[in-house]
């Protein structure tokens, strides 16, 4: 068997794994942090931080509707000018904590991409969104790391390949994109309409 066809069959192998009811989860819970204006925060280092940038972006472009409210989504990973400065001044363990001790409020939501699920700046940020109240949900791979028992929801890839458990992080949050879209094509809410949303969303939880 050759290479590329191997690794089809192994990526199709761990697609067929995926955890169905968390990913639904996760998109309930974005869509009710939409309507109720939560701010999203989102991270990752290397190709994590590629993820975390490319959800930040879809979220804020391509769910957009008339007669929606917006997401409010922020890429930790994004602004260099801070990242770099926290990195040189605070050490790199601190680039995500300490921005979200200067923006996260409790019932915002924090979602932390980590293939290994053991980078230490990733793990010190959950621990303070969960300290404030914050919901945290995880992308992981491998065995999960620390991460995966540290987040409400992990949305975990049963897989040992770096390069696959990347892919289907990718494929997740398009996956995510693209049922927070639909959802929103389905009707709009204007004005009262908005508290009424949330509370059924609430109740579906």
């Amino acid at each position: 068997m050759n290479h590329v066809r191997r690794y089809i069959l192994d990526l199709e192998d761990t697609l067929g794994q995926l955890p169905d009811e968390s990913i639904d989860e996760v998109i309930r819970i974005l869509h009710s942090a939409r309507l109720d204006r939560r701010q999203i925060f989102v991270m990752g280092n290397g190709g994590s931080a590629s993820t975390a940038s490319h959800l930040a972006c879809d979220l804020g472009k391509n769910t957009r509707q008339p007669g929606w409210p917006n997401f409010r989504v922020i890429g930790l990973s994004d602004n260099m000018a801070i990242f770099s400065a926290l990195a040189n001044d605070e050490g790199y363990q601190s680039v995500f904590v300490q921005q979200l001790e200067n923006l996260l409020q409790p019932g915002d939501i924090v979602l932390a991409i980590s293939a290994s699920g053991n980078s230490p700046n990733v793990l010190r940020a959950v621990e303070f969104a969960n300290s404030v109240g914050a919901r945290t949900i995880g992308l992981t791979g491998f065995d999960g790391g620390k991460l995966g028992p540290m987040v409400e929801i992990n949305l975990h890839v049963p897989s040992r390949n770096i390069e696959q458990v990347e892919d289907i992080h990718l494929m997740l949050e398009h996956i995510m994109t693209r049922a927070l879209r639909e959802m929103a094509q389905e009707r709009p809410v204007f004005g009262q309409d908005i508290r009424a949303a949330v509370a059924s969303v609430t109740q579906a939880e």
